[in-house]
């Protein structure tokens, strides 16, 4: 059975009142507020401002947002203020893509509304899957290891219900092997500048009654010497033909940790993240952000007065980083299986 959260609370993107309605993520966790968009503008604006983020939840996002785009404008829609919202995540491309046909020979709102019902609901169920099948590994590995010990979890940014359309990609395999009694305790890392670690990856897990303790990154490779942590679980934004990872900036940097101490490393994503298109890594658009995202920190300056900031939002894990890659298609597990047999 999968796991059940407690936080039923919230949804993160729901059609309702004849429009898209989305968790604003830049006011949690101290405010649960919602915002009602109706119009395909207003969606790529709260995909570009960060209301909603994660690539699984961007792209349904997205599909909602061509439905919108329809009402106002019919099969003339352009398209591409939307595809420019978010760069790097191709769960956005891979939505529009799928919806895009629909619309040149749509007649009715209703033809494309029940496709981007479909891809909301298949996003939660290959979120559940995805759970299964990660939880599943770590206890196969705790089996041969013949330990039987409950073992602690490093995760990056937010992966969860909060990125998706509910339970997560890495935060699905966590609440899913919680519930099997194979986690201990999950470490949060802080991610700055947006703060997703410890603003909405620990709200979610605390939700769930899921032991958490944040940490800034900065002191993940000493908690990995100091044999704290056995796995490292993130998500993806992209992920190359190749293998390579396009994720939240800081996920190389726990890549190269986790190598140096024998830790293992998990990334979690559906497959409409896999981007076949895409040779290698360093083919990856990497979206930059604003310097003041660093220089700020709720609005008030923070560095020093002159000083310039350089603010990548993501970054490139090398495959030979990864240890599995979860789809809800199944696991890959490097170097023995090709990622093209899972698309």
């Amino acid at each position: 059975m999968p796991f059940m959260m407690n936080n039923s609370s919230f949804k993160t993107i729901e059609w309702c009142d004849n429009g898209l309605r989305l968790l604003d993520q830049r006011k949690l966790p101290q405010v649960q507020e919602y915002c009602q968009l109706l119009t395909i503008n207003e969606v790529a604006r709260a995909i570009s401002e960060m209301v909603v983020r994660g690539a699984p939840a961007i792209g349904v996002a997205a599909a909602y947002g061509v439905v919108l785009g329809f009402r106002e404008q019919g099969t003339a829609l352009d398209l591409e203020t939307l595809r420019a919202a978010r760069p790097t995540a191709v769960n956005l491309h891979w939505a529009i893509d799928r919806m895009e046909p629909l619309l040149r020979q749509a007649t009715s709102e209703s033809e494309l509304l029940t496709e981007a019902i479909r891809i909301h609901d298949e996003d939660l169920a290959a979120n559940y899957r995805m759970g299964e099948l990660g939880a599943g590994l770590i206890a196969e590995l705790i089996a041969q290891a013949s330990s039987g010990k409950k073992v602690n979890v490093l995760t990056h940014c937010n992966a969860g219900a909060l990125a998706t359309s509910g339970y997560g990609t890495a935060l699905g395999v966590i609440r899913s092997a919680f519930a099997e009694g194979i986690i201990n305790t999950v470490y949060a890392d802080e991610t700055r500048p947006w703060m997703q670690g410890s603003r909405l990856t620990a709200w979610e897990l605390i939700q769930d009654n899921i032991p958490v303790t944040v940490i800034v990154e900065g002191a993940a490779a000493w908690l990995m010497k100091q044999g704290k942590i056995d796995w490292v679980i993130t998500g993806a934004d992209r992920i190359a033909a190749n293998g390579d990872v396009a994720n939240k900036i800081g996920t190389y940097s726990l890549a190269l940790a986790a190598k140096a101490h024998d830790v293992k490393l998990m990334v979690v994503a559906p497959s409409s993240t896999i981007d076949l298109s895409c040779a290698r890594g360093d083919l990856i658009t990497i979206e930059s952000r604003s310097e003041d995202e660093i220089l700020n920190f709720n609005g008030s300056r923070i560095a020093a007065e002159d000083a310039s900031a350089c603010n990548p939002v993501f970054d490139i894990t090398p495959a030979d980083l990864v240890d599995a890659i979860v789809t809800e298609k199944g696991v890959i597990r490097f170097p023995e299986t090709p990622l093209a047999a899972l698309k």
